[in-house]
């Protein structure tokens, strides 16, 4: 056990403890089964107090790396190979009678008294400038917040090249047909948020429909398909309500990794879990340049602005460029810029900082 803390780093020491252990435990230098160093013993190695070490295990156990024992301590739940069993025999296509159903379309919470004061100092600040025409890929101030704030909220680290900014959710759809091909096979989740499956069917291509889990698609249903570019929601899946494990988003990334194979992580709501700490993105996870990332600010902020972003893998960018670089920004430049303003001061960030404690505080018995 060799866990080095750097103290005066950004990061916590707790994040930074439980990523080395988990990138052990999926490397398995800790099998499944196997029992993970005592808290006493990794406080005494790293110099952290057990009350650290004991958040870093919690955030293992609720990402579904580790589970507590009493009295016995932490172990390995984690299996490399896991999603190669044999599927239920449920009906495809239907999900289970024990899953939830959230609802889309909901009102926002966001201060609408913070959003109108950031829109008069945007018009101040801007003058004249908010009726400039934006660049093809979305305005520079909005594309450079997104890439800051994905990387210390988020892990994803990427160029603000590799950002673009589109009309929300079924506008980059579309995009990423018109980027990807026409012929190409493309996989959904089933059921999924209804506008996929229509935006895919509208481009004209072929649409596979992938049963879920319990804990994500269906392994067998996952290695069978003849898809080469895979739609999930790994965080609550609309109408299902089902959140990948994590051995579930590592089996999406093997899948990914051969053939040429993309993931399309759509990462719906997911900065309101209520999780003590950010879901992990499967774009921050992988060194495969194969996945693209895409979110919005319709719950965020507000479906009425109608303003979404994309990252793509590094090697598509140049591709996207000669393909679709000429699409004109479909988002207003002053919008843009009110979104800018509102990460860059921090408003963006706090808001859901509140609604993911509000939300914790509403879970305790």
């Amino acid at each position: 056990m060799r866990y080095t803390i750097h103290k005066e780093a950004a990061v916590p020491a707790y994040l930074q403890l439980y990523r080395q252990i988990r990138d052990d435990i999926t490397n398995e230098i800790y099998p499944c089964g196997s029992k993970l160093p005592s808290k006493r013993l990794v406080a005494d190695e790293t110099g952290l107090s057990t009350v650290t070490v004991e958040h870093a295990y919690s955030l293992l156990c609720d990402e579904g790396y580790a589970q507590a024992r009493q009295r016995c301590g932490y172990f390995v739940a984690f299996r490399p190979d896991d999603g190669f069993a044999v599927a239920s025999g449920r009906e495809a296509g239907r999900p289970p009678a024990a899953f939830s159903v959230c609802h889309a379309g909901t009102a926002s919470e966001f201060p609408f008294s913070v959003l109108t004061k950031t829109m008069r100092r945007v018009m101040s600040e801007y003058a004249e400038a908010i009726l400039d025409r934006s660049p093809n890929a979305g305005c520079l101030p909005l594309r450079e917040a997104i890439r800051q704030y994905l990387a210390r909220s988020r892990g994803i680290r990427a160029e603000t090249a590799q950002i673009v900014i589109g009309s929300g959710a079924e506008y980059l759809y579309g995009l990423i047909v018109e980027l990807m091909g026409r012929e190409r096979v493309y996989a959904i989740e089933s059921p999924s948020y209804q506008k996929i499956e229509q935006v895919y069917r509208a481009g004209e291509v072929r649409c596979e429909m992938l049963p879920l889990g319990q804990d994500g698609i269906e392994s067998r249903a996952l290695w069978a398909s003849q898809a080469t570019v895979l739609h999930i929601t790994p965080y609550r899946s609309f109408p299902s309500g089902v959140t990948a494990s994590a051995s579930k988003r590592h089996e999406y990334l093997r899948w990914a990794a051969k053939n040429r194979r993309y993931l399309v992580e759509d990462d719906y709501e997911s900065e309101f879990s209520v999780s003590r700490k950010p879901e992990e993105t499967l774009f921050s996870y992988t060194d495969d340049d194969n996945v693209i990332y895409m979110n919005t600010f319709s719950q965020t902020v507000s479906p009425s602005l109608r303003a979404g972003y994309m990252v793509l893998p590094a090697h598509l960018v140049s591709v996207f460029e000669q393909k679709l670089g000429f699409y004109s920004c479909t988002v207003p430049t002053y919008i843009q810029l009110v979104l800018a303003e509102l990460i860059v001061g921090g408003d963006f960030e706090r808001h859901i900082n509140r609604v993911r404690r509000r939300k914790r505080r509403e879970l305790r018995p």
